[in-house]
């Protein structure tokens, strides 16, 4: 199916792409993507070529790390035998790096005895365009799973796969690839539950978002992702980016977002896999994506409806219900590939995101114990610091992020500024104020946005690329 995309047959297509994460950045002065933005408490660690004195993870962290041509890297799990952990590896592909579609990276959780917990892998896919592209692997507990069930040592196995398909041979790429893992752990439930996905949720596609877009610049990696509530947004993007998003879903809601690529002010010709936008979850496992091919019209991709976030959907046997199993941030990775810039100059090129976050959220599960992030599975703590919009892009920071500092020019705020109290008073009101703003805000975001018309329509039939899903389940 990766072929068919190049060959340009279709301008739009919904994808199951093999579990990437896109990511670029924003601009940098002289028009090209900055690198990817790590986190800024990412801890560098080696992988090793053997169990024997492979590094130790601790949950709740990020870290970097780094991978050669053909490699095969190892790390060390400490486990219960009660949690679930997830863990993530984000290949970066350092500049000058020249990619085919089936390169990529691969990511297994392993017990001590290389009996495999759970796998997926990431390819760059029929853009092939180099770009951060991530996988995720999991060890799971529960009724359903027959291994890794132990307290014990298991190991995260990160592979880099070439051209083949294999880790064995060389890829076209020669260079170390700069690597960022990701290690979350989510706590067991009181009280056991169903082991059945839900069998019911509206699967329609709701009308599309109007109104004027407001302004949100996107992040340059996971780490920095900006902030989006229920609306109209619009940015820029330039051929080799990639941007980030994050929008916050909780228990019971359901997400729907489109994107549009706007028309190119001259150039010529038709780029068959232009933009593709990747759904991962908290904890970056990848959900689901679009692409669109590009001639310089205006284009659009919507995601395919998602059922509603729930526990229960870790049991599904389809993957894209299976990622939505956690309340929390979830992430958008709009790619465009490098190829457009032949076609159509350097842009920016414009891009239009309309988010829509429905139903009304209930309570979690009862949770025995904390995640690690603990706050990875709040939506609540990712929500954006204002329900209404603005152009703050709050959660976006970073040297360079053309967001505000995420107050939205509160008035509350500038009154406190202007009121010629003491140094001191002065700080300790404004923190009481801006603390009760933002829970009131974090409170009614998702009720903000605008009114609902009719979707984009595309006319070109739907063309899949292949995934290969994280094993194990």
């Amino acid at each position: 199916m990766l072929g068919s995309l190049a060959l340009g047959t279709a301008l739009c297509a919904t994808a199951a792409l093999t579990g990437r994460a896109s990511a670029a950045s924003p601009l940098a002065a002289s028009g090209t993507p900055k690198p990817y933005a790590y986190a800024e408490g990412d801890t560098t660690v080696e992988g090793t070529t053997s169990t024997t004195n492979a590094a130790r993870l601790e949950s709740g962290r990020t870290y970097r790390s780094s991978i050669g041509q053909g490699g095969k890297l190892y790390y060390r799990l400490a486990l219960d035998a009660t949690s679930d952990a997830y863990v993530s590896a984000t290949a970066v592909p350092r500049p000058g790096a020249t990619v085919s579609y089936a390169d990529g990276v691969k990511v297994s959780v392993q017990d001590d005895n290389s009996r495999r917990c759970s796998s997926s892998a990431a390819h760059f896919g029929a853009s092939e365009s180099p770009h951060p592209v991530a996988a995720w692997a999991s060890r799971e507990i529960g009724p359903t799973k027959y291994s890794c069930q132990a307290a014990g040592t298991y190991y995260v196995v990160v592979e880099r796969v070439d051209t083949s398909g294999s880790s064995a041979t060389a890829s076209l790429s020669p260079g170390d690839w700069d690597l960022e893992l990701g290690y979350v752990s989510e706590p067991a439930l009181k009280k056991a539950g169903s082991t059945k996905a839900p069998e019911v949720w509206n699967s329609a596609s709701p009308d599309a978002l109007q109104g004027d877009a407001r302004p949100r610049a996107g992040g340059a990696g996971f780490a920095t992702a900006a902030v989006l509530g229920k609306g109209v947004w619009k940015d820029g993007i330039s051929p080799g980016q990639t941007l980030f998003y994050k929008v916050p879903v909780d228990w019971g809601q359901q997400f729907y977002a489109g994107v549009e690529l706007g028309s190119s002010t001259g150039g010529d010709g038709f780029v068959g896999t232009a933009l593709v936008v990747s759904l991962y979850n908290p904890v970056r496992g990848f959900v689901d994506d679009v692409g669109c091919g590009y001639d310089g019209s205006q284009r659009a991709a919507a995601l395919d409806p998602l059922p509603p976030v729930a526990y229960d959907n870790r049991y599904a046997l389809n993957d894209r219900a299976g990622g939505m199993r956690f309340a929390g941030s979830y992430y958008l990775a709009v790619h465009l590939a490098a190829q457009v810039a032949d076609k159509f100059g350097d842009g920016p090129f414009g891009l239009t995101l309309r988010v829509r976050v429905e139903g009304a959220a209930h309570a979690g599960p009862a949770y025995a114990g904390r995640a690690d992030p603990r706050d990875v599975f709040d939506a609540a703590a990712g929500a954006p610091a204002e329900a209404s919009g603005g152009t703050a892009a709050a959660g976006a920071g970073g040297p360079g992020d053309r967001a505000g500092s995420g107050d939205g020019g509160d008035p509350h705020m500038k009154a406190v500024a202007a009121g010629g109290l003491g140094t001191g008073t002065a700080l300790l009101v404004a923190l009481a104020v801006w603390t009760a703003v933002a829970r009131r805000r974090a409170r009614g975001w998702a009720a903000a946005g605008d009114a609902a018309a009719t979707a984009p329509s595309a006319t070109s039939p739907a063309l899949h690329w292949d995934h290969e899903a994280p094993g194990g389940r």
